[in-house]
C-alpha cells in the first residue's frame, strides 16, 4: 500500500502506507477513495504550514472498509464498509461540554493535525466512523464528507420547504446545498462567475445566474415579488459575497456563512438593524449530519455522480493538485488509495 506526504514547498512525495495496528478504541481502515477539497488545496499551497507536522499524510473526504479492529471495539467488524466523520474533540472544553463537540475549542481534524486519508491504511478512532448501505457506490460515498457538510449548513439555515434561498458560490459545497436545499423543497438560485460550474448548476437542474452579467438584487427581489430570500448562504469566501449578501435577504431573513474568509471583510451591518437579519456561522458537521448526508446518498435523489470531474491514482496527487490550482473546468477530483 503506498501513500502520498505532503513535504511543504507545494511538494507531494509517494512513499509508503505505514500499517499503524489499531489501538484500544481504534480501527484500521482500507481507503478505496479520497477526495480532493479546498482545505488540501490550502495545506499544498502552504497556508497550513504551522498546523501540519510535515512529512504528512493528508486528505479527509474518503470510504473504505474495516481491515482490522483493537481492542475495546464492540460495534465494528472487519470488512463493513465505512466512511470517517475526521473530527477528533477533546471532550472536555466548554462546547464538549454543552453539547457542541464539532466545535470543540482544542479540536483536532483527522488529515491536518494527524495523518489522514490519502493513502492505503488509515488508522482511526472508531468513534469517527459512519456504515455505508451495501448497495451505494464507493466513489459516490466519498462524497458523503462534503454533503454532511452541506446538510448541516441547510439545518443552521433553517431552511424550508417554499422558501426562496440563494447560494453564493457553486463550488462543490455550494452545489451540495442548493441540491440539499432544494430536496427540502425550498426554491434555489446559485450565484457563481465561472461558466463551468455555472452550466453544471444548470445541467443539473439547479437555476444559476453570473452576478457579472445580471443584476442579483433585482433578480431576488423578482423571484421573491421584492421581499428578498429567506435565507442567503455565503460560500464564496470573497468580499464581494459578504458585501451582497445582506442586500439579498428580506426582513428577519436568515445569513449563514460556510465559507473560510482569507481576509476580514466588510460587512454591511446598517443592513442588519434595518432588516433585523439574522447571522450565524455554519463549521463542519455533526453526528446527525452524516447519517442524513448517507441517507440521501443511499436513495440516490441527488446527482452526486455528476460532480465528480475525474478518479485518479495515487501517484498523480502532485500533478492533481496543480491541474485544480490552475483550471477553472474541474469540481471533485476523487483519488483512488488501492493501486501505486
Amino acid at each position: 500500500m503506498k501513500a502520498a506526504y505532503y513535504q511543504g514547498n507545494r511538494t507531494i512525495k509517494i512513499g509508503e502506507s505505514i500499517q499503524r495496528p489499531p489501538g484500544p478504541n481504534e480501527v484500521r481502515l482500507k481507503v478505496a477513495y479520497c477526495g480532493v477539497c479546498g482545505t488540501d488545496l490550502h495545506i499544498f499551497k502552504g497556508d497550513m504550514d504551522k498546523r501540519v507536522t510535515m512529512p504528512q499524510v493528508v486528505g479527509h473526504e474518503m470510504a473504505g472498509e474495516i481491515a482490522e479492529v483493537g481492542t475495546n471495539v464492540k460495534s465494528w467488524s472487519v470488512g463493513e464498509r465505512v466512511v470517517v466523520r475526521p473530527l477528533d474533540p477533546c471532550g472536555n472544553c466548554p462546547a464538549c461540554r454543552a453539547g457542541y463537540a464539532h466545535v470543540c475549542y482544542n479540536l483536532k481534524f483527522l488529515g491536518i493535525d494527524t495523518p489522514g486519508a490519502f493513502q492505503g491504511s488509515w488508522t482511526v478512532p472508531a468513534h469517527t466512523l459512519h456504515r455505508l448501505p451495501p448497495a451505494l457506490p464507493l466513489d459516490q460515498a466519498a462524497l458523503i464528507e462534503p454533503l454532511a457538510v452541506a446538510c448541516h449548513d441547510v439545518r443552521r439555515g433553517e431552511v424550508q420547504s417554499g422558501e426562496e434561498v440563494v447560494v453564493i458560490g457553486g463550488g462543490p459545497i455550494g452545489l451540495l446545498i442548493a441540491m440539499v436545499a432544494a430536496h427540502i423543497g425550498a426554491r434555489v438560485l446559485i450565484s457563481e462567475l465561472n461558466p463551468f460550474r455555472l452550466n453544471l448548476a444548470r445541467e443539473i437542474g439547479l437555476e444559476a445566474i453570473n452576478p457579472q452579467e445580471a443584476d442579483l438584487a433585482a433578480w431576488v427581489g423578482k423571484r421573491s415579488g421584492g421581499a428578498g430570500a429567506d435565507v442567503v448562504f455565503e460560500v464564496s469566501g470573497s468580499a464581494a459575497g459578504a458585501a451582497t449578501m445582506t442586500q439579498l435577504a428580506r426582513a428577519r431573513g436568515r445569513i449563514v456563512i460556510v465559507a473560510i474568509f482569507a481576509e476580514l471583510p466588510k460587512v454591511d451591518l446598517f443592513r442588519f438593524f434595518w432588516r433585523e437579519l439574522h447571522l450565524c456561522g455554519a463549521r463542519v458537521y455533526e453526528p446527525e449530519d452524516f447519517e442524513k448526508a448517507i441517507a440521501l446518498a443511499a436513495i440516490g435523489v441527488l446527482p452526486l455522480g455528476r460532480l465528480i470531474s475525474d478518479r485518479r491514482p495515487l501517484a498523480d496527487l502532485q500533478r492533481v493538485f496543480e491541474q485544480i490550482e490552475g483550471s477553472t473546468d474541474l469540481m471533485k477530483v476523487l483519488i483512488d488509495t488501492r493501486g501505486e
